[in-house]
């Protein structure tokens, strides 16, 4: 497995898990597939030094992805990143998240990052457990604030310190 920074050509890739994940109705509130061109502008928005966007290469294909945003634009938040992470279906359980996630925490300090979180849906029981593995903690629940189509779903917000 290759970590490395995502380049534009590795977009459609990054789309394709992300739509993957969206149909799923478990990783994302987003609730209908996005193009790559819309995703240009978020892409751009990235770079390695400020908010990275890392991907995972498995014998030449881009098998999961990861992200860093910015929380929220107060300056008393400076220093905390939200982080996403997607796994392609067909690479998942192979440590492909939970090596971008030891990477994240890794280069948190580096990206003058003292603190992660992560906005997971409460029914995505996998997703929690690789965040608590890596040391996480629920930090929060929002309860019902999700809805897919009558289906009303728990955001959980997990973090954890770094450095």
């Amino acid at each position: 497995m290759i970590l490395r920074d995502a380049l534009e050509a590795d977009l459609p890739a990054i789309v394709d898990i992300y739509n993957a994940a969206t149909a799923t109705r478990s990783s994302t509130a987003l609730l209908g597939p996005v193009s790559v061109e819309e995703r240009l502008p978020w892409f751009h928005r990235h770079s390695p030094n400020d908010f990275p966007l890392w991907v995972a290469e498995i014998d030449g294909t881009v098998a999961g992805w990861l992200s860093f945003h910015e929380f929220i634009r107060r300056p008393a938040y400076n220093g905390t990143a939200e982080i996403s992470i997607y796994v392609h279906a067909k690479f998942r359980l192979r440590g492909v998240g939970r090596t971008l996630l030891a990477k994240a925490i890794a280069d948190a300090p580096r990206l003058n990052v003292r603190t992660l979180v992560g906005y997971v849906l409460g029914h995505n029981e996998a997703s929690l457990a690789l965040f608590e593995q890596a040391g996480f903690e629920r930090w929060g629940r929002l309860p019902r604030i999700a809805r897919f189509e009558t289906t009303e779903r728990d955001l959980v917000i997990v973090g954890r310190h770094a450095g």
